[in-house]
C-alpha cells in the first residue's frame, strides 16, 4: 500500500502538523479501524493515526456498511485509555468533529444524534465508531474510526442523498485537509488525556457554547436535550 499526500501536504509533515506520534496515509484500505488494531498490536503509541483515500470495507455501527469513496475523510486513531468509560468516547469525538465543521462554516449548524452520528441539515454528515480489544478483563486499546462525507467522488447517489450529506454542499471549496487540520489535533488531545475525560475539544473564541444533541438516551427512553461544553 503506497503512502500518499493529503491535498498536497506530504505524509511526512502530517504527524508534526497535527501533533500525533505517527500518521500513515494509504490509497486504499479495507478499514482504517483494522489498520489501527494492527498498529496497536505492534505496540504503536496512543494518537497513532491512519487515513485512507478509500475504504473497501468501511463499517458502521451494528455491522452496517459505510460507503467510503475517494474525497471523504476516512480516519482511524488509536487510544490507550487508563480507564474504560467507553460510552463517552464517541460523544467526545462527535463534539470534536462538530466543532471542526461549525468552525469551517463560521456558524453553529451541526447536531449530534446519539450515539455516533453528526448531522448537518437533518442529514448524516459523519459517523463515529469505537472498537476495543481486551486481554481478559483488561482493556488493551481502543480504535476510533471517523468517517466524514467531504467531497466524495463520485458524488453520492440520489438514494443515499436522502439521508446523507457531503460537506461540499454547504461549503463548495472545502478540502479534506481543512477538516483534518481541525479534528485530528482535537482527537489527539483526547487520546493524550486517556479518552475518558482528560481532554476536551478545542474551542476557538467564537465557537458556540452549546450543541443540540438529538435522540440521546436517558432513563431507558429517547429524548431531546442540550449538551453543554464546559469552559
Amino acid at each position: 500500500m503506497a503512502r500518499l499526500a493529503v491535498d498536497g501536504v506530504p505524509v511526512g509533515e502530517l504527524a508534526r502538523r497535527w501533533g500525533v506520534p505517527r500518521c500513515d496515509v494509504f490509497a486504499r484500505l479495507g478499514s482504517t479501524l483494522d489498520a489501527i488494531h494492527d498498529l496497536a498490536a505492534q505496540g504503536a503509541p496512543a494518537g497513532a493515526t491512519v487515513i485512507a483515500e478509500e475504504q473497501t470495507a468501511g463499517r458502521g455501527r451494528d455491522g452496517r456498511t459505510w460507503h467510503s469513496p475517494a474525497g471523504g475523510v476516512w480516519l482511524g486513531l488509536l487510544l490507550r485509555p487508563a480507564r474504560t468509560e467507553l460510552a463517552a468516547v464517541p460523544i467526545r469525538a462527535g463534539l470534536a468533529l462538530a466543532e471542526a465543521v461549525d468552525g469551517l462554516l463560521g456558524r453553529p449548524e451541526t447536531r449530534l444524534k446519539w450515539p455516533n452520528d453528526v448531522l448537518l441539515g437533518d442529514r448524516k454528515l459523519a459517523g463515529i465508531l469505537c472498537e476495543g480489544r481486551w486481554q481478559g478483563s483488561g482493556l488493551q486499546w481502543l480504535a476510533l474510526g471517523v468517517g466524514v462525507n467531504v467531497c466524495n467522488v463520485p458524488p453520492m447517489a440520489a438514494a443515499v442523498l436522502r439521508g446523507a450529506v457531503a460537506l461540499e454542499e454547504w461549503l463548495p471549496a472545502v478540502r479534506r485537509i481543512d477538516v483534518l487540520d481541525r479534528v485530528v489535533p482535537a482527537l489527539a488531545r483526547m487520546a493524550a488525556g486517556g479518552a475518558d475525560g482528560g481532554a476536551r475539544p478545542s474551542q476557538p473564541s467564537n465557537a458556540p457554547r452549546s450543541r443540540r444533541a438529538i435522540g440521546c438516551a436517558a432513563a431507558g427512553s429517547v429524548r431531546r436535550r442540550r449538551v453543554v461544553l464546559l469552559a
